[in-house]
């Protein structure tokens, strides 16, 4: 992709109303960032991480590389407001799947697949899977992901373990959904990584769909939850 179409893709930094110095200093600065963001995700996206040059992220912004510097300390930085974004934007579309529904199996379902659809998108697969574990860090990028995704995760977890006549604390709450958490992250980077992602989600989805069912028939069965590792019949541990 040319800088020219990078530029197509992103409107030019817009004209201020004319309202009160500071209010209007800001609101175009609010613009400039906006800007760069939307071009540096295009370019990302489309090239990766190492081949997105400041100079076309901002020729595609049509700003200066110093209103770039204003806002970011540099293309890792700037890299981070874009992950943090395509995270957040990608939360909101699970949140808004699970949005009221009551039926806890149905709400689960529906919040899979609504992560199934993100992961497969270009921009999720390549700026989230593809390359924010190496650009941000493990730590941090699991910092970042937890922060925007790990809600919806435990929203679906108590909604489902509530469901059977268990007594379970918040810790050994937020224990399943982390537990569930890592299942989804590893999950989601086995599709995004696929070179048949759709397939590769529906296999996801069958496995997970087989797995809830298998709680569902635990709490309509009032089957106890256990607590402790049972040994299997005839394992040495038994004898």
């Amino acid at each position: 992709m040319t800088k020219a179409s990078v530029s197509r893709l992103v409107p030019k930094v817009p004209k201020v109303p004319n309202v009160p110095g500071a209010t209007r200093r800001a609101a175009y600065s609010a613009s400039t960032k906006r800007a760069l963001i939307d071009v540096a995700e295009v370019l990302f996206t489309e090239h990766g991480y190492a081949a997105a040059s400041l100079d076309a992220i901002v020729a595609g912004a049509r700003v200066t590389k110093g209103a770039l510097y204003h806002h970011f300390s540099g293309k890792q930085a700037l890299f981070e407001a874009v992950f943090e974004r395509v995270e957040n934007d990608a939360a909101k579309r699970i949140q808004k799947a699970l949005k009221g529904q009551k039926d806890p199996w149905v709400k689960a379902l529906e919040g899979l697949r609504a992560f199934l659809e993100v992961v497969q998108e270009p921009g999720y697969r390549r700026i989230v899977i593809q390359e924010g574990p190496a650009v941000l860090g493990y730590e941090r990028f699991r910092e970042q992901e937890e922060r925007s995704t790990f809600a919806n995760v435990l929203d679906i977890v108590r909604s489902v373990l509530e469901a059977g006549q268990w007594d379970l604390d918040e810790p050994m709450l937020q224990t399943y959904a982390r537990i569930f958490f890592g299942a989804m992250s590893s999950a989601g980077e086995s599709v995004a990584t696929a070179a048949d992602p759709e397939e590769a989600a529906e296999r996801v989805e069958g496995a997970i769909a087989f797995l809830l069912a298998g709680v569902q028939m635990m709490v309509e069965a009032g089957v106890d939850m256990p607590t402790t590792l049972t040994p299997a019949p005839g394992s040495i541990a038994e004898d």
